[in-house]
């Protein structure tokens, strides 16, 4: 009897380890519309899902995802849709193109839907918040794209399977709160970023391999780390002490001597150390501390010497400009409440905000106590006419997304932009901190995405209402407007003129930037915005600057490549980003999107009327 019960229960286990002995996998949209009536038919599901047969599945059903020409399921998203049960086998597991699967927060039972590992192109499955039970499949072997499995909440058990050590592409894995037991095993996973295995029957000792994730991670377990001394008063402990007082230790006379040195030079390093950073910080408070551009004897009515103006003038280094009509006239836009003239605002205090393509940016503070941006031009070569025709097409440019142009400068000698000033910084200043300084609190993910969508936002209206190319997209010259959202400043100057090439920093910088066509021909296009968006959004996601210190011969895009195709994902995201709950299959679509938009094919770029669509979509899930 028991033979024959074995048999049948190996028979069961091998028809719903290949469901494709029974369930075709399906290879067109209709075929994944099928598959999904069969399954909302086939579960208990008090709650409708207004999936309707006969309208699109693309648009119209809640929870599906479809790829870019909407010929395939490439997502479901049904978290906590009242679903009830088992799941029925060779449903789901028919959508061979499916990629994100999310089923958490329902009342689903019975054992892991084995045939889910049908699904070969699935990156996230999240089934956490159910009532699932039994031990796990032991073998993971067509899974190679998956990044995140999430099964918290559950009631599986048994060990952990050692076959999850073959998931090498593996970002998150949360097994946390079900009732695995046994050891753990020693996954070897040098992608994985979050990994939770807490509240479970686990014993032994954390592997060496998982000590990294810190206590956190294994609390709840009865489980211990090599490491850790063991308790005090107990038999091993007692036993250590023994055997140290049998051999004692010993320490010859030159050991002592080199010690006392080590220490005495280790203190005087130290010394010396905190002596250069009072030295620097005391420098660099000097540096930004502003000063008063007020002229020693200047009369309001006529223009002050040439000799006095560059003294009093260190930090904007103003020249004196030789026809006092154009010296003394700004032109202003409509839409703003600023009454000032040059005099003003050469007799404002200043303070250097940062060096771009075009010039430098200072941040003014009139004598009203408004506080406006300033952008001095330099190595720029451009006929006064060509100038103000620019300026009068950006400055009547109006959208929440484009920071807008006030006023500006524009004499023989000068050539001066007014914006306005916005005190929490650019998107740069906020990823990496004033002047490359770490210490500052890190962006959310909500903030992050929030500027990809209005930057997205405001160069929409660029290419579609203005026909109007940006040309010089980089974190430096994105803010967050009003409504938290991202807008974009110094709009159509890369149309002005080539700048200067330079060879510092800020233009190697610049140069990660550009798309490889728009370095090699001077040339701003649409297309070009779209891969310097892809560059900026990979910047964001990673936290990491376009041009690396640690990495200045590789381009950020070439980095991310490289990355990816060793199949460890999870070293592209910072870290603040991987520990948002719920976070894994956002990522993976804004990493697509980041390969879209950096194809170097510019007509397979998306246009950015279709980035705004998946940025949006992204905000809404």
């Amino acid at each position: 009897m028991s033979r024959r019960l074995s048999i049948f229960y190996s028979v069961l286990l091998l028809i719903f380890a290949s469901p494709s002995l029974l369930y075709p996998v399906t290879g067109d949209l209709a075929g994944d519309r099928q598959a999904l009536l069969d399954f909302l038919n086939n579960i208990t599901h008090p709650r409708s899902l207004a999936w309707n047969a006969s309208s699109p599945i693309c648009a119209t059903w809640s929870g599906v995802t479809c790829n870019r020409d909407n010929t395939r399921v490439t997502a479901l998203h049904l978290p906590g849709a009242s679903l009830l049960g088992t799941l029925p086998p060779g449903t789901i597991s028919r959508l061979s193109e499916l990629e994100i699967l999310s089923l958490r927060s329902n009342g689903l039972r019975g054992p892991f839907p084995i045939d889910f590992l049908q699904l070969k192109k699935l990156k996230a499955i999240t089934l956490s918040n159910n009532k699932f039970s039994g031990p796990l499949p032991s073998d993971y072997t067509t899974w190679m794209n998956l990044t995140v499995l999430d099964l918290f909440g559950n009631q599986f058990n048994g060990s952990i399977p050692s076959g999850l050590a073959n998931l090498t592409g593996l970002l998150s894995l949360n097994l946390a709160k079900n009732s695995f037991s046994g050891e753990i095993p020693d996954l070897n996973l040098p992608g994985l970023r979050r990994l939770n295995v807490s509240n479970n029957n686990l014993t032994g000792s954390v592997p060496k391999s998982l000590k990294r994730f810190g206590h956190s991670s294994f609390s709840g377990n009865n489980l211990t780390y090599d490491d850790t001394p063991p308790p005090v008063g107990s038999p091993a402990q007692k036993e250590k002490e023994q055997e140290e007082d049998k051999h004692g230790i010993y320490i010859s006379e030159p050991a002592i001597l080199g010690i006392a040195i080590t220490g005495c030079f280790l203190i005087f390093f130290v010394i010396a150390v905190l002596i250069i950073i009072c030295y620097v910080k005391r420098k660099k408070r000097q540096e930004t501390k502003p000063e008063t551009l007020t002229p020693a004897k200047a009369n309001p009515k006529t223009l002050p010497s040439e000799k006095e103006v560059s003294k009093s003038r260190k930090e904007m280094n103003i020249e004196d400009m030789e026809e006092k009509s154009e010296f003394n006239r700004i032109v202003f836009f409509e839409g703003n409440n600023l009454a000032f003239n040059l005099e003003d605002l050469l007799t404002s205090s200043a303070e250097f905000l940062g060096k771009g393509t075009f010039g430098m940016t200072y941040k003014a503070v009139l004598g009203d106590a408004k506080v406006i941006a300033v952008k001095r031009f330099k190595d720029v070569s451009v006929s006064r006419k060509d100038f103000k025709q620019q300026m009068e097409i950006v400055g009547n440019i109006r959208h929440e997304n484009v920071a807008p142009l006030r006023a500006y400068v524009c004499s023989k000698e000068e050539k001066l932009m007014v914006f306005d000033y916005y005190p929490r910084g650019s998107l740069s200043v906020l990823l990496h901190g004033k002047n490359g300084n770490e210490d500052h609190v890190p962006l959310d993910w909500e903030t992050r995405l929030r500027f990809l969508i209005g930057l997205a936002k405001g160069l929409a209206h660029l290419h579609t209402q203005h026909k109007l190319a940006h040309g010089d997209i980089k974190s430096s010259n994105v803010f967050l407007n009003s409504k938290g959202y991202g807008c974009i400043s110094e709009t159509g100057l890369a149309l002005l003129t080539n700048p200067v090439i330079r060879e510092d920093s800020s233009a190697r910088t610049e140069k990660r930037y550009r798309a490889p066509e728009a370095y090699d021909t001077r040339r701003s296009t649409p297309e070009s915005d779209i891969y310097g968006f892809g560059i900026l959004t990979l910047e964001t996601l990673s936290g990491r600057s376009s041009m690396d210190d640690k990495k200045e011969d590789i381009e950020l895009v070439v980095w991310m490549n490289k990355v990816l195709a060793e199949q460890w994902t999870g070293e592209v995201f910072d870290l603040e980003l991987v520990k948002t709950p719920n976070i894994e299959a956002k990522l993976l679509q804004m990493i697509d999107l980041v390969q879209l938009c950096t194809n170097r094919v510019p007509a397979k770029r998306p246009e950015i009327a279709k980035v705004v669509e998946i940025l949006e979509e992204i905000e809404r899930e």
